[in-house]
């Protein structure tokens, strides 16, 4: 079997082809197309979210992510599969099966956030409790209100709001009703830099108190490994890899998935023995994560990350190569490296070292986990 055969072999396991839900998901989706004229934006999505999980869609703009949000929430129809909600079935294709957004148990936290300008903070967070008695609806707003942590400000019009506040007005009020989904478009993009953090994990801390199951959307690498119980990474429609935030991050499944979530540098190996000979030196087999007997005496790959690699100021035949780029980052400094070899490599170094450009280095792998690989490019 080949390189190739196997991890495609791996990756059709962990899809779903079944038109039915499992037992455990609060979402299905199953086969799930739609287009736009001629434009495919997503294509044959299928995924599972568990009940209480917080699952980020993540890729670069264009990939589909918000079109899938939209699928879910039922503001667009499918022209392909079938989608699940609780357990009810809530789209087909065509017109044999489809839930109006208001009927389905699904909340959405918009970009803007759109709160009603007019109304107060509790009167926002009471807009989708009209059915409610008027008792249980004093007590869920108040009880929201705490949660968030603005029982003061429950007299207060949006405009007397922060952004920050503003937000978790809008995620009190979606939380409110108690949808089987909660659906977040971009929820942190109109907030200043220093606020995203913040409420990157603020967020994550209500909905996981709340008991809510999450969907997020995003091109933030950084913000959907921060908050999110699992990471789908979606590319031209599809989903690329799904797992963990630590999983998919340092095992990646396609080299998209790997340049996508950061920084990555790829070096050819060749497979003999216990060892995989590199530009850098020989790297033990059994630091190459899933690397079988088979495949021996084979060319790959070698993922390797900025924070894997150390160069150091080298002279002579000790240089493996030279600093061609420098981008000071404040508390970290990421140094491009040309090796002798012909390959760029690059290192991050804390702010303190200076290397400067043009300066003989000697490089060395200093990652203390397994390293991802792929197939050589043909």
């Amino acid at each position: 079997m080949s390189v190739r055969n196997h991890r495609a072999e791996a990756q059709e396991r962990t899809e779903r082809t079944e038109d039915r839900p499992s037992p455990d998901a609060v979402l299905e989706i199953d086969g799930v197309t739609k287009t736009f004229g001629s434009d495919c934006a997503v294509d044959s999505l299928s995924l599972s979210v568990r009940e209480g999980e917080l699952l980020t869609l993540l890729g670069p703009s264009g990939c589909g992510k918000t079109t899938a949000l939209r699928l879910i929430a039922g503001l667009e129809r499918p022209d392909e599969g079938t989608i699940h909600v609780g357990g009810e079935r809530v789209a087909t294709a065509g017109e044999r099966a489809f839930v109006p957004p208001e009927r389905r148990d699904v909340g959405v936290v918009f970009q803007d956030f759109a709160l009603f300008p007019h109304m107060t903070a509790a009167e926002n967070v009471a807009f989708g409790l009209a059915d409610w008695n008027a008792d249980d609806r004093e007590r869920r707003v108040a009880e929201l209100l705490e949660m968030v942590g603005l029982s003061a400000y429950a007299e207060n019009t949006p405009e007397e709001l922060s952004g920050g506040q503003q937000q978790r007005i809008a995620l009190a009020r979606s939380i409110a009703p108690e949808p089987e989904i909660l659906l977040l478009d971009e929820p942190f993009s109109n907030l200043d830099v220093d606020l995203r953090v913040e409420m990157r994990e603020e967020v994550r801390r209500i909905l996981k108190g709340a008991g809510v199951t999450g969907i997020s959307v995003t091109h933030d690498q950084e913000e959907a490994m921060s908050i999110s119980d699992r990471v789908a990474v979606m590319a031209e429609g599809r989903i690329e890899q799904v797992g963990t935030p630590e999983g998919v991050f340092q095992h990646p499944r396609s080299r998209f998935v790997a340049g996508f979530l950061g920084h990555a540098s790829f070096l050819p190996g060749y497979i003999s023995g216990d060892l995989v000979e590199t530009p850098l030196g020989p790297v033990g087999r059994d630091r190459i994560h899933g690397l079988a007997a088979e495949y021996d005496y084979t060319r790959i790959d070698v993922l390797v990350r900025p924070d894997d690699v150390l160069a150091r100021p080298a002279e002579g035949e000790r240089a493996d190569g030279r600093v061609t780029y420098r981008r000071y980052l404040g508390p970290t400094v990421l140094y491009r490296v040309e090796l002798d070899s012909g390959e760029t490599v690059e290192a991050m170094h804390n702010h303190s070292d200076r290397l400067s450009l043009d300066t003989p280095v000697t490089v060395e792998l200093a990652a203390a986990h397994d390293l991802a690989w792929f197939p050589a490019e043909e």
